[in-house]
């Protein structure tokens, strides 16, 4: 597998779900995803480029470069192709391609794709990153770039983006990664022109405030182990015992760690994941519910459904009847405290 550590990185393939926005160099040929043995997943560490602004590419999952991110860069992000979990700080919501979202520095995030056992979906993710200090002088030197201040700001807590925002978007962040020199640069500013100007109505603040930040190594190891452990036994058996254990970390010290780290306990992100999962089952095969619920780790209907109905809001059996503009927005899965949409 090949990785583009630099901002010339080409998309080996067109963009899922956008017909009209055929990528250089693609070939109809070239799959989806490809059989390979994954790597273990791990934090995501991004390597400085002396002589590139911002860094730019596409990239597979999974890869060596995906995992459970909290880097001090601003990271603007378009999925390709394939649906999944994501984790935004405190926030658990579900994805599918064309989501465009941007992570302000340092806030905890990650996309995990549902794909078989041993297959990789080829440039799942386009990906923009630049830092503050870079940006604020551009924006000093800029006036006109003053009008970025408030999606940075607001970047702090995660921001995803819909509408024609989106669609908008995920065609210029394909152009950036494709580009180089003053060409990739213009169509940088002009992206992000367009999530500055997004509609109150096309953007939503994931989210919140008050969420836990991984502030040492202790708390990154654990939310790795612990990530790294749900997604594989998503539909088993899931303790807290087996993911201290591959923390090399005590269930207290473990618990403290993940709590920080993501806003949130380990029983509650499990939660979380499994019923992101079912409904996703729901919505796109014709299981049975108490399949859909074993698939999701629930061997226990009363449970299950009661789980759903406390994260959802409607039974299972309710949530598939409806149709899918009656159905709840898929980012839902968030504490209790969620974060209020700026004006």
């Amino acid at each position: 597998m090949t990785i583009s550590y630099q901002s010339t990185g080409t998309p080996r393939a067109r963009l899922a779900g956008f017909p009209s926005m055929s990528v250089e160099g693609a070939s109809a040929d070239v799959p989806l995803v490809r059989h390979a043995a994954p790597p273990a997943p791990r934090r995501e560490v991004i390597p400085p480029h002396p002589q590139h602004a911002i860094r730019a590419l596409t990239h597979d999952f999974p890869s060596e470069i995906c995992g459970w991110g909290a880097h001090p860069e601003y990271e603007i992000h378009l999925i390709t192709k394939t649906h999944g979990s994501f984790i935004v700080g405190d926030h658990v919501g579900t994805f599918s391609p064309g989501q465009v979202s941007i992570m302000g520095p340092n806030l905890p995030h990650d996309w995990v794709s549902d794909l078989p056992e041993g297959q990789v979906a080829v440039d799942r993710d386009a990906v923009v990153q630049f830092t503050d200090e870079w940006i604020r002088q551009c924006m000093a030197l800029i006036p006109e770039l003053e009008e970025l201040d408030t999606v940075l700001q607001a970047s702090s807590r995660g921001l995803v983006f819909s509408g024609a925002t989106a669609w908008r978007a995920a065609e210029v962040i394909l152009e950036v990664t494709r580009t180089r020199g003053a060409e990739q640069m213009a169509a940088f500013f002009r992206l992000l022109g367009i999530l500055a100007r997004s509609p109150a109505e096309e953007h939503e603040v994931v989210a919140g405030e008050w969420l836990g930040r991984p502030t040492d190594a202790n708390s990154l190891n654990a939310v790795e182990a612990g990530l790294s452990y749900i997604f594989e036994n998503l539909t088993g058996d899931i303790r807290l015992s087996t993911a201290a254990h591959l923390a090399y970390m005590s269930e207290p010290t473990f618990s403290k760690y993940f709590k920080s780290a993501t806003g949130m306990t380990f029983s509650n992100m499990v939660k979380k994941l499994r019923i992101a999962h079912a409904r996703r089952l729901l919505d796109t095969t014709e299981h049975a519910i108490a399949q859909v619920a074993a698939l999701s780790g629930y061997h226990n209907m009363a449970n299950f459904n009661r789980q759903f109905l406390a994260e959802v809001g409607i039974t299972p059996t309710a949530y598939r009847r409806l149709e899918s503009s009656q159905k709840p927005p898929p980012e839902v899965f968030s504490l209790g405290l969620r974060a209020p949409v700026e004006p």
